[in-house]
């Protein structure tokens, strides 16, 4: 459909178009919302997306350092913790559960901490549990699969890697000195299009963001947001966790809502349910929501640079020297995670944490202490 690129009409934009000729147009979360989650066509309910013969690659995907080092990481915290007996180690949207696979085996070298872990993944794709499961067969730690995050006494560590950017991103429009709330619908030829709302809507910048000028594009996820900061300080405690996804640690105006299939991306009315649909993360409102409900922040740091302190060079050369034949393949991958100007500069890494715990390993205070407690 048109708007910022031709698409061909999917199922789902089919069903789009018939819903929006009947109630008019939707917000734009509501599209993202309905593009990945809706129950017969939605994109993270059917499609194993990841991998080379998917869509995109995952940085567990790209090099087993990843998932191990964040595994040891996970170590380290449940040390800080006090070594608790029983410990929920949690992954949201685990991908093909390879970090949990190289994870849980980097921490064989700390046996009382793997025998403390009951593992849970939060997944919705059935497709995908089955894969998960299939990864973690020989894992030999308990797992269990839930399509929701949910309350547990027990001390809990959250490791989340590209998830926060799958979350619904709402779009306001600055047009005529007020901020519009940007709406998915109909063009004359019944394509997908964006409109602007008629309503001035209630942007709550955030402070340091210049004034806007006619056309800037705002995107904010508040309401996916403080659900997920309201659910993550109900978790037992102590608790900690790991958020890292592609995105900024100050706000800004920008249009960043884009389509990612056969790793290219394209317009977000390409392909609906049949394409990723993401927008960069605003890590900083993010650490807004979260202290806001109690929870302390670390970083963000970008991924690069939290790898680097956590060995990731020195995890590279061992593995170059037990397997020399992919020596050149081992140290591409790990620059590849690295690289300032790639996904090492693109990444970022937000600790979150109880407030009785201390600083996170391999991260650094906020900025100003303005989100720390």
């Amino acid at each position: 459909m048109t708007g910022d690129s031709a698409s061909r009409p999917t199922p789902l934009a089919l069903k789009l178009a018939d819903r929006i000729g009947r109630i008019g147009p939707i917000p734009v979360a509501d599209y993202v919302e309905v593009c990945l989650q809706d129950r017969e066509h939605g994109y993270y309910r059917r499609q194993i997306a990841i991998g080379a013969e998917g869509d995109f690659v995952t940085a567990p995907e790209i090099s087993q350092v990843f998932g191990e080092l964040i595994g040891l990481w996970c170590a380290v915290v449940w040390q800080q913790m006090g070594s608790p007996a029983s410990l929920r180690l949690v992954e949201l949207g685990p991908g093909r559960g390879t970090l949990m696979r190289d994870a849980l085996r980097a921490v064989r070298l700390v046996p009382a901490f793997r025998d403390a872990l009951r593992v849970v993944l939060i997944e919705t794709n059935t497709t995908l549990i089955d894969v998960q499961r299939a990864t973690l067969a020989d894992a030999g730690v308990p797992a269990a699969w839930h399509d929701d995050l949910k309350e547990d006494a027990a001390p809990t560590i959250v490791i989340a890697n590209e998830f926060l950017d799958t979350l619904p991103v709402e779009q306001l429009i600055f047009r005529n000195g007020a901020w519009k709330e940007r709406l998915v619908g109909l063009d004359a030829a019944g394509d997908l299009t964006f409109l602007d709302g008629l309503r001035t809507a209630d942007a709550g910048l955030p402070p340091g963001l210049p004034s806007p000028s006619e056309g800037d594009v705002l995107e904010t996820r508040r309401r996916a947001f403080d659900a997920l900061a309201r659910t993550l300080a109900k978790l037992g405690a102590p608790m900690a966790g790991l958020f890292i996804d592609y995105g900024h640690a100050k706000p800004g105006y920008g249009d960043t809502l884009q389509t990612v299939a056969r790793h290219r991306y394209a317009g977000p009315f390409e392909a609906p349910g049949e394409a990723d649909l993401t927008a960069q993360v605003d890590f900083a409102a993010f650490a807004d929501a979260l202290h806001e409900h109690g929870i302390a922040c670390d970083g963000p740091v970008p991924q690069g640079e939290f790898l680097g302190r956590l060995g990731a060079v020195e995890r590279a050369s061992r593995l170059m020297a037990a397997n020399p034949a992919r020596a050149g393949d081992i140290e591409a991958a790990v620059a590849r995670l690295m690289a300032p100007t790639g996904m090492g500069g693109r990444f970022q890494v937000l600790g979150i944490r109880s407030v009785d715990l201390g600083l996170l390993p391999a991260l650094t205070p906020m900025e100003n202490g303005r989100h720390a407690t």
